[in-house]
């Protein structure tokens, strides 16, 4: 299974904000910059995630993002969920009536203990715990 670069690129972009953010904002430009990412892809995850209350945006000159609230309160899942929508492989798990073989299927079990696996990673780490693993690779 992958993940799409939205969910990936949206990872990296709220990484970066808690790496370089703190009390100031951070411009769209620069989180471009420094993650390689496309200004006008990075402006669209980023109203996702201002939509999903995870970032704060100020415009004006002087504007740019912010996290809505510090990094040990934003869960992974949260940022995930945010890009991507309810984390679930197959359809049949999000609606079983799209399958009529859903209520005795063993795969559909098999995709739902998967589904719940990934979700639990998600939601016991939070953004700061990236920025931990972040600051340790750099040798922070």
């Amino acid at each position: 299974m992958k993940f799409s670069t939205r969910a990936r690129y949206g990872m990296r972009a709220m990484l970066d904000i808690a790496v370089n953010g703190g009390d100031k904002l951070v411009l769209l430009k620069d989180i471009a910059a420094r993650q390689a990412i496309s200004k006008r892809y990075l402006e669209h995850m980023m109203t996702q995630l201002r939509n999903s209350g995870l970032v704060v945006a100020e415009r004006g000159a002087s504007g740019g993002y912010r996290l809505s609230r510090p990094a040990s309160d934003i869960r992974l899942d949260e940022v995930f969920e945010a890009l991507e929508g309810e984390l679930a492989p197959v359809e049949c798990l999000r609606n079983p009536l799209v399958c009529d073989r859903a209520e005795d299927c063993v795969a559909r079990e098999l995709w739902g203990e998967m589904t719940m696996a990934m979700r639990g990673v998600l939601e016991e780490n939070t953004l700061e715990d990236l920025k931990k693993r972040w600051e340790e690779i750099q040798g922070i």
